[in-house]
């Protein structure tokens, strides 16, 4: 498919995608967010993917919000159409992935920009970047699942205070709470990604698959994560992935995973 909005590179089996609107600081909008869908989805499906990185174009933004221009005259109705389409599109879709992926956190991520960060499996973000959701300054909430990520990241007091008080956070206080894993320099930002990425490259994606479905049930209302946990365990010992990961153990040599 052919993209306006991003590009993707793929290497090692790592794929890279850039929103690409420099104009707009990479802000999302309806044809971005239907193009980062595609893109995701034709990325769970390649077997050669084993690691999505995601980024912005240039060194300003990840994402510097929402396209505000689009919904300024919403009515009730339609914003809450606009949270529920993009909330399945894109956010839940990303969080809900099997396929491993990673926010490099390159500048600005603002709003629907943190939220998309934060739907990610983890972020790294360069030493410029900002983050924050100042949707209450604009009589709004963060309607991507703002308000539910932030509290699990980085607790529900700080989460209360960044979202009531629309402040921002540096990328040393984003480290601080919980909100990134990492933060380096611009330059080191996608070579510390992909390091990461080629970590997670070597081992078994069907494992991963069950790791990320068991984490995410721990934060679900109806599902008991213990118990998703026990069959995800049990899943995996009829793979061939296992039967691999053991062999190379007992064998002493290195597990060439098929991924099934």
């Amino acid at each position: 498919m052919e993209y306006n909005n991003l590009y993707i590179e793929e290497e090692n089996q790592i794929a890279t995608i850039t929103i690409d609107r420099p104009k707009k600081l990479n802000a999302l909008n309806k044809a971005t967010i239907a193009e980062l869908h595609e893109a995701f989805k034709e990325l769970e499906a390649d077997k050669e993917t084993k690691v999505i990185i995601i980024t912005g174009s240039g060194e300003k933004a990840f994402v510097a919000g929402a396209d505000i221009s689009e919904f300024a005259d919403f009515s009730e109705k339609e914003g809450g159409k606009l949270a529920s389409k993009g909330q399945e599109l894109l956010f839940d879709f990303v969080a809900n992935l099997s396929t491993p992926v990673i926010a490099a956190v390159n500048g600005f991520a603002l709003g629907g920009g943190l939220e998309l960060a934060m739907a990610c499996h983890f972020r790294v973000a360069s030493d410029n970047a900002r983050m924050g959701l100042p949707e209450v300054s604009l009589g709004v909430i963060p309607g991507y699942g703002g308000t539910q990520r932030l509290p699990e990241l980085v607790g529900k007091g700080k989460a209360m205070e960044l979202i009531m008080t629309a402040g921002m956070l540096d990328a040393q206080k984003a480290l601080d709470c919980g909100l990134v894993n990492y933060v380096v320099p611009q330059e080191e930002l996608l070579p510390l990604c992909e390091k990461l990425a080629g970590k997670i490259s070597n081992n078994s994606s069907v494992a991963i698959k069950q790791a990320i479905k068991a984490v995410n049930a721990g934060y679900s209302y109806d599902k008991d994560g213990y118990a998703v946990e026990i069959d995800a365990f049990g899943a995996c010992f009829g793979t061939n992935d296992f039967k691999e990961g053991t062999s190379a153990f007992l064998e002493k040599r290195k597990a060439n995973f098929p991924g099934s």
